[in-house]
């Protein structure tokens, strides 16, 4: 019998009957299950930590978790997959959820490919307000990405993985300031150590759009570092779908929160381009396969700690510092260049005049032409023909007379 087997005939917390797994995560793992007390169907995730917390680590964690998770609990929104309740058991916290007929949107791009802007918009407009609710009662999500968006098969959108993500994203759960997040949608001052505000939620969204518009990720690197140097000193690469929804993304991928797109400009541009597109046609994703046995690549949750991100900040700073210094460079050689044809027409300008050329007693001189000889000579030597030939035939006329 295997553990998961050994987990779906399991009864959690003497009501909770688990059933087949829906899917997996950089967190834990999400199990259909059946409330026995209440006769409805409602989806557990099984709060899974990484081997490489500490003990500390995951005791702040875990309390975290269940705090968040009560208030997480507080939010009522169409938009927002509900949390019914939070038990802790085996040490570690269960998550019980609304069970939303849907599959991700990671799932949905990871099958389709790019989506078209209208649907793309539409859950914009979705997700928005759920982070739009969850900001009013306080809550930061911080781990706003394709996985945690849950399309319905009318095309709905809903944010999903409260109270884990308000967990594992704040800076202080560690004694070592490290920070836990997907780093192709964490924020830049995240990535810098800063504590996170809801603008962090508007960045995480303008990625996740991104990446359903465009079906690639805007800042993703091979590597969990160079993603996060990505998303600190470069810019994404620009859309080339996005149609009318381009300004909301690069509004809402703008690096200072404080210029960054605020909740209610981004509001109103999605919905002006969702007004554009009434006569579009009805979108609704595809059925999808069975997720996978492990979590995607996109899913995964990385831990940076200090050090790295000390080492990122560093190097940043280098890179900003070079390219300003090749910027100051380049503005140096062109101010040069400037200067020296400025020089060069004010010294044509002031120049005296040049002199006027002297008369010169030009000798005319013949030039020797070669048919001055060949043709006298042709001539000559035609005369000398003639009179040979003219010879000839007089000599033999003499000679018949005689």
């Amino acid at each position: 019998m295997t553990a998961e087997s050994a987990h779906a005939e399991r009864l959690l917390a003497g009501r909770y009957a688990l059933g087949e797994v829906l899917g997996r995560g950089g967190m834990g793992v999400v199990w259909s299950a059946t409330d026995l007390r209440l006769e409805r169907p409602v989806a557990v995730k099984e709060v899974t930590f990484a081997l490489h917390l500490s003990d500390e680590e995951r005791r702040v964690l875990r309390e975290r978790t269940m705090r968040e998770a009560r208030t997480a609990a507080r939010l009522d929104h169409p938009s927002v997959t509900s949390v019914y309740d939070v038990v802790e058991e085996d040490g570690r916290p269960w998550l019980v959820m609304e069970h939303v007929e849907s599959c991700s949107l990671q799932q949905v791009v990871d099958s389709q490919g790019p989506l078209p802007w209208p649907a793309v918009a539409r859950i914009g407009l979705d997700v928005l307000a759920g982070l739009a609710a969850a900001h009013e009662a306080g809550i930061v999500h911080r781990d706003v990405k394709p996985a945690n968006v849950l399309v319905a098969p009318d095309g709905r959108a809903c944010l999903t993985d409260f109270g884990i993500a308000t967990a594992t994203g704040d800076p202080t759960i560690t004694t070592t300031g490290a920070i836990i997040g997907s780093p192709p949608y964490m924020a830049p001052e995240r990535a810098h150590g800063q504590r996170p505000s809801p603008a962090v939620d508007l960045w995480s969204l303008g990625a996740t759009l991104y990446t359903a518009v465009e079906g690639r990720q805007a800042f993703g690197r091979a590597e969990p570092m160079a993603t996060l140097m990505a998303v600190v000193s470069e810019e994404p690469p620009p859309p080339v779908r996005a149609g009318p929804l381009e300004p909301v993304l690069r509004g809402l991928l703008t690096k200072d929160p404080a210029a960054r797109t605020t909740a209610e400009q981004a509001r109103r541009q999605l919905q002006d381009a969702l007004d554009r597109a009434a006569d579009a046609a009805p979108w609704s994703p595809a059925p999808t396969a069975r997720p996978p046995a492990r979590p995607r690549e996109a899913d995964r949750v990385e831990r940076i700690d200090a050090a790295d991100l000390r080492v990122l900040a560093a190097v940043s700073a280098t890179a900003l510092g070079s390219v300003a210094r090749d910027a100051r460079d380049q503005a140096r050689h062109l101010a040069e260049r400037r200067r020296e044809r400025r020089a060069a027409v004010r010294e044509r300008r002031t120049a005296p005049p040049p002199p006027a050329p002297q008369p010169q007693n030009r000798v005319r001189r013949r030039r020797f032409r070669r048919r001055w000889v060949v043709v006298p000579l042709l001539l000559a030597l035609l005369v000398v023909l003639a009179v040979a030939g003219g010879l000839v035939v007089l000599a033999a006329v003499l000679l018949d007379w005689s």
